[in-house]
């Protein structure tokens, strides 16, 4: 029997007669099973390898029906000689950029979908690897002579944008010479609030590009963002004269603008003139009712919503739950947490992230953290929200400890994070800690961006290193006016009101426009540094010049600047001009510390009745009035005090100190035995007592309890928890080197001034933070000139 004929092996002409019928293959395929039964005879048949056209139709059907990302490379690896084309498939169907499918002949789509791939992969985390990567991109792309190709530098500003490095994106912008409608798209989907309304505001003016329903529907939120309804307005007349007013992404584009600058009632207007209003804006106007604090309406109309049978996405429930406004809310928090339970989106991040993050404002931190707990994914978004959480409650510890489980698990923190965590640190004092996170922000390239740098200038400044502060601020390129706020805020914390003023001189010099924060800092500097008229000048100023209404806190500042300095009737009198709404406990409590600084008891009274007035449950003002009693042996009112106090239920908050040694935090109470070393550290006090004695130290008992013999009164304040943690601090430290303390409450007078004398004896540096300001004690001298 002859032997059967030998198949012959299939030619190019062969391959390309049969390209058509395999195209139509491909397209008609619809599961993954089909895809394989015809890669299964292409191979067979010999006709895979011969023609790439049906290998990359292959591939990109592989990847829409999501096939795993290992087949799609074993696909395109059994293509012996691929061709443009299939490379450029597989870059825009792998979730992470393989750089040497580049090579050796990369085109625009190249370099755009490795950048899009890229930008996939950095969402997921990537921090400073992923930024090298992406400027290794960009120079490959200027080298091929593609850097002002619009398609590519979209899809590199995006990439840039995704990684938080606006300058960057805005570089690859500037360098295209002319840009299509598309790149102007990027850039402004990318910017945020004023920048994007300025860059919209450019692209107009320059005329060489038509805006489309992409660009107003971009710019839009961004005007939402700053609450530049007039400039929403001036988009919507843009819109009605280009025809765009009634695509449904402007129309609600305009709804939530509208709605989030507080014009309800023309957001409820626009909605009512859609034919049949579709999800999205029915999510709309929902979330501008949550946003404006109309909870009862946003409920309404998702009850109205739910009647004509549209069923509700993730984006119904993020917009209606009331993280805006939470507070009396309680009952409403656990339906909605019970109905997103019930319906199934716990897998959702965004939701689950949202009722994470209202547990938070309700201050119902353990359920907060059950529904962080419970989500199958954690987003960033998710972490940044539980981590600002704890921060925002005074969980610093907590904040910071997620924040540290975050970097174990491989999760790569992103401006939100690292400013919340900086946050924390900065509430807790913990210098060694924010350093700590400072060094994270540099391994992840985190610098360049402003408020990150905004956050560390904070920290520093409220960790004692006030210099360090001033030297970020001095590096960074692109200071804004919260960058110059907290700079100032930082010279008035360390009572350099000098430096502070100078500061808010070289801000105004440099052409920004002062904010309400920028007046209080100013305000605060002036207070804690004594300069009584600079502060009068700023006060007017703020009014007259710039039209801004005082609100409590500057009223609070201006009273305490007053009452510091002795003016005591002046600073009465300005209560009386203040409007209702800006005299709280806040401005009675300032006259009220002054009254015990100048022992004007009289006033005192008055102050103090107006705060067990207004604010009855404090204690603080309690204290404060049996203090200035007992300090002018009026033992009968001081008791009275003590005893309404008493009859109210109400606790003294407990005075404690925290010093850091080693990067280990140390706590003491006053009389504090139950640190490991309290016999070493009340021997060595003895002794320091002594030292202080001999160079003219005599302690202050006037606020002691009136009803102990003086020597019983000098043991009491002796034994103080700020004297204890300056013991254990010298007692473990090196001579010469700085002690850093953080008291949660005011420090009293004879701590201050045992303080003095404990620096002079020892030679040493002792930087104390309190509860409103830092002193730096130096050579028996204090830095606030006894002026707290």
């Amino acid at each position: 029997m002859p032997p059967p004929p030998r198949r012959r092996p299939p030619s190019a002409a062969d391959a390309a007669a049969l390209r058509r019928p395999y195209l139509r293959l491909v397209a008609l395929s619809s599961t993954l099973r089909h895809l394989d039964q015809i890669l299964a005879v292409s191979l067979a048949s010999g006709h895979y390898p011969l023609d790439p056209a049906p290998a990359t139709s292959l591939l990109l059907r592989y990847a829409s029906l999501r096939a795993p990302h290992g087949h799609l490379l074993r696909l395109f690896r059994g293509f012996p000689r691929p061709d443009r084309f299939l490379r450029n498939a597989l870059l825009r169907s792998l979730p992470s950029l393989r750089p040497r499918l580049l090579f050796p002949c990369p085109d625009s789509f190249s370099f755009a979908f490795a950048a899009t791939s890229l930008a996939a992969s950095c969402s997921r985390g990537g921090g400073a690897a992923s930024s090298s990567a992406a400027r290794a991109l960009h120079a490959l792309a200027v080298a091929a002579g593609y850097a002002a190709d619009t398609f590519v530098a979209s899809a590199l500003a995006k990439l840039y944008f995704v990684l938080s490095r606006v300058d960057h994106a805005r570089k690859v912008f500037d360098m295209v010479p002319s840009r299509d409608t598309v790149l102007w798209n990027t850039l402004l989907a990318g910017l945020s609030g004023s920048e994007a309304v300025e860059s919209f505001a450019r692209m107009v003016s320059d005329g060489s590009v038509r805006p489309d329903a992409t660009t107003l529907a971009s710019v839009l939120p961004a005007a939402a963002e700053v609450a530049d309804v007039t400039m929403g307005r001036c988009v919507h007349s843009f819109a009605e004269k280009c025809g765009l007013a009634e695509h449904e992404h402007v129309l609600t584009g305009l709804i939530s603008l509208y709605s989030k600058c507080g014009d309800v009632e023309s957001a409820r207007c626009l909605f009512d003139m859609m034919e049949k209003p579709d999800l999205v804006a029915y999510n709309a106007l929902i979330s501008g009712y949550s946003v404006n604090g109309m909870v009862g309406s946003s409920v309404n109309l998702f009850t109205e919503l739910m009647t004509l049978g549209l069923w509700p996405n993730s984006s119904t429930l993020v917009a209606l739950i009331p993280v805006h406004s939470p507070f009396g809310h309680d009952l409403l928090a656990q339906c909605l947490h019970g109905f997103v339970l019930k319906s199934g989106f716990t897998a959702n991040s965004p939701v689950s992230t949202a009722i994470t993050t209202l547990y938070c404002r309700l201050n119902d931190m353990e359920s907060a953290r059950k529904a962080f707990d419970a989500m199958p994914e954690m987003t960033m978004e998710s972490w940044n929200a539980m981590i600002s959480g704890y921060a925002q409650n005074g969980l610093t510890e907590m904040a910071v400890a997620l924040f540290e489980q975050m970097l174990v698990l491989n999760v790569r923190p992103n401006p939100i994070t690292v400013s919340s965590t900086l946050s924390a640190c900065a509430q807790l004092g913990a210098l060694s800690m924010g350093k700590w996170v400072h060094r994270v922000i540099a391994e992840e390239d985190l610098e360049p961006n402003v408020y990150v740098m905004t956050a560390l200038i904070d920290m520093y400044a409220k960790c004692g290193s006030i210099s360090e502060a001033r030297r970020i601020f001095n590096t960074m390129d692109n200071k804004n006016v919260v960058s110059w706020n907290a700079m100032i805020a930082g010279y008035g914390l360390h009572g350099q009101g000098a430096e502070a003023l100078k500061l808010y001189k070289d801000m105004l010099d440099a052409h920004l426009l002062p904010t309400s924060a920028t007046f209080l800092s100013v305000l605060y500097a002036c207070s804690h540094g004594g300069l009584v008229e600079e502060g009068r000048k700023v006060f007017r100023s703020m009014t007259d010049d710039y039209a801004i209404n005082p609100g409590i806190e500057h009223c609070t500042c201006m009273v305490d600047l007053l009452g510091r300095a002795g003016q005591l009737k002046e600073a009465f009198e300005l209560i009386s001009e203040f409007p209702k709404s800006a005299v709280g406990p806040g401005v009675w409590g300032a006259l009220l510390g002054a009254c015990m600084v100048h022992k004007d008891s009289d006033l005192a009274k008055l102050a103090s009745q107006k705060l067990f007035e207004l604010d009855p449950e404090n204690s603080g003002y309690y204290v404060l009035l049996s203090n200035l009693h007992t300090s002018k042996k009026q033992y009968c009112e001081a008791a009275v005090v003590r005893q309404e106090a008493k009859s109210r239920k109400l606790v003294k908050t407990p005075g404690y100190t925290l010093i850091e040694i080693g990067n280990k935090p140390h706590v003491f109470m006053a009389g504090d035995r139950a640190h490991p070393q309290s016999e070493a550290i009340y021997s060595y006090l003895e002794k320091l007592a002594a030292k202080m004695i001999e160079a003219g130290y005599r302690p202050e008992t006037e606020a002691a309890l009136y009803d102990v013999e003086e020597e019983e009164k000098e043991h009491m304040v002796k034994v103080h928890s700020e004297k204890l943690a300056i013991a254990f601090g010298l007692l473990s430290t090196e001579p010469g080197t700085e002690i850093r303390i953080i008291k949660n409450l005011r420090v009293c007078l004879d701590c201050h001034n045992a303080t003095k004398f404990i620096s002079k004896v020892t030679q040493r540096l002792i930087v104390v933070r309190d509860a409103s300001r830092f002193h730096h004690f130096r050579d028996g001298v204090c830095s606030c000139g006894d002026y707290w």
